[in-house]
């Protein structure tokens, strides 16, 4: 292993996270927040001393394998996580560590889910906020989907200087970021390809930004909804989700921003891409997002026919408007509400519960199995099927258009082998821990590994995670980064062989 540029690239990924934190605490000067200012200068203090340590030396090897990637990624998300979980300590806001770490890992991991109560976001908005530096905190807690959404370290490839970085090298850690069945550079070097990402990304996130302004959201609620949202995190500022929107001047209007916006970034990046390079009947019918769009359309028709002919809505339109919304935050495993869907009828219910499992479309900032991943999994299992009955009869696999090979099918079925043991491991360490309802501790743990936020039953939208005991909250948070990192680079981290040198 090369320990030396993992060590590397750790410290460039610390020095940009204490860059990051400079965001929320320029919001706390500008509401005035001194008495918290140590909550953000603290951590960043720490961060630059132990990032400027960690890049002080130069590796003269810079190759990582993909091994090495693997373990940078899972280490990265773990020091990014436990330094991140410091402002919320310090400023008083969740003074219990775990449930900082908690909160914390919800958010870069994209989750959401939470153990704020509603007292807690009146801080944010009570006239006295001002003197406790919530603003600032709250911002940092939604800056950490945006953060998350795209994967810190494709920034880091981003904006690291040429001459420490060998691109064909790094890739590697590229693709143990990105969800999906397989990640390649969308033009010819790593950097270029991270630059292009997050660019797309900040675009379409200040285009959101703009839109819900004019639905009357003042500057920092649009912000915060639009890094929860782009992130597909689902944090919201308000105690009730989406609900209310803290009395703005167009809910409907932004409601439906929000919905859009949550498909549009639950949508593979690529597709963009390739409208951007003029290429855009390739993405229109990309087959990835023929699926996922049918998905969407079909549960949003159901939905609408379930909520309104049980009357849970008084019009059509009103029943629609709901039924997309919830449809649109929980398959792109974002987490917001408009309403307590957990009061649905049973039908309602249960397609929510698969989309969560369904989940988002590869290369994109959601999380789930992932669309794709289903569809190849669908395939390889009719293409056995076939084949038992025809026994000489060779039948490819083809996705998009182009044949699968071996190691991604077999990349495919591993994941989601270990996906299905990982979940009922948890399952049952949660029941033991907590002994919680059967509802309750099953869809917390589809909750936190697939990033959806909230569940059902004592974890639906109207509640949260607070009532887990410290060592369920530990589980679930490692849940959460084994959703977002798809597993393998968070168990390898806990796998001998791949700490001993070859």
């Amino acid at each position: 292993m090369n320990i030396k540029m993992m060590r590397y690239v750790l410290g460039r990924l610390l020095l940009v996270e204490a860059a990051l934190m400079a965001l929320p605490l320029s919001v706390m000067i500008i509401y005035g927040e001194y008495s918290q200012l140590g909550a953000m200068l603290v951590p960043m203090a720490i961060l630059a001393l132990l990032g400027t340590l960690g890049i002080a030396i130069r590796p003269k090897e810079q190759a990582l394998g993909a091994k090495d990637g693997f373990v940078t990624v899972g280490l990265s998300w773990i020091l990014l996580s436990a330094f991140g979980a410091l402002p919320f300590v310090l400023s008083g806001l969740i003074p219990n560590y775990v449930d900082a770490l908690f909160e914390t890992v919800s958010g870069f991991t994209t989750t959401g889910s939470s153990v704020l109560f509603a007292e807690d976001f009146a801080k944010l908005w009570s006239p006295e906020s001002s003197l406790v530096g919530m603003r600032g905190i709250f911002f940092w807690r939604s800056f950490t989907n945006w953060i998350g959404g795209m994967g810190v370290l494709v920034f880091v490839l981003a904006v690291m200087p040429k001459q420490d970085m060998k691109s064909s090298r790094l890739v590697h850690v590229m693709r143990a970021e990105m969800p999906g069945p397989k990640v390649d550079k969308i033009v010819s070097t790593v950097k270029k390809t991270s630059a292009i990402m997050y660019g797309i990304y900040a675009a379409m996130t200040l285009s959101q930004v703009a839109l819900l302004i004019c639905g009357g959201m003042d500057v920092y609620e649009a912000l915060c909804t639009s890094f929860a949202t782009a992130g597909t995190g689902g944090f919201s500022i308000w105690a009730d989700s989406m609900a209310s929107f803290g009395g703005i001047a167009a809910p409907e209007f932004c409601t439906w921003v929000i919905a859009i916006f949550m498909f549009l970034f639950a949508v593979n990046f690529n597709v963009y891409f390739l409208i951007l390079t003029g290429k855009i009947a390739s993405a229109l019918f990309s087959e990835e997002l023929i699926w996922f769009t049918g998905i969407v359309l079909a549960s949003t028709a159901f939905l609408t026919y379930n909520i309104y002919s049980n009357n849970y809505f008084s019009t059509l339109g009103e029943s629609i408007r709901h039924a997309f919304f919830q449809v649109s935050t929980v398959i792109s495993t974002t987490g917001f509400a408009t309403t307590d869907y957990d009061l649905w009828p049973y039908a309602s219910k249960t397609v929510l519960l698969i989309l969560m499992f369904i989940g988002a479309c590869a290369g994109s900032t959601g999380g789930g199995i992932k669309v794709s991943r289903l569809v190849i999994a669908l395939k390889s299992a009719v293409s056995e099927i076939r084949h038992m009955g025809r026994p000489r009869q060779v039948e490819k696999i083809r996705f998009e258009k182009k044949p699968v090979d071996n190691d991604t099918v077999r990349g495919v079925l591993a994941f989601i082998v270990s996906y299905i043991f990982l979940f009922f491991a948890s399952f049952l360490a949660v029941s033991v821990l907590d002994g919680k309802s059967i509802e309750t501790t099953f869809s917390a743990i589809a909750a936190c590994i697939n990033n959806i936020g909230p569940g059902l039953g004592e974890v639906g939208p109207a509640k949260n995670f607070a009532f887990f005991s410290p060592l369920s909250k530990i589980i679930l948070s490692l849940d959460m980064l084994l959703g977002r990192l798809e597993i393998f680079p968070i168990v390898m981290l806990f796998s001998p062989s791949v700490w001993r040198e070859k």
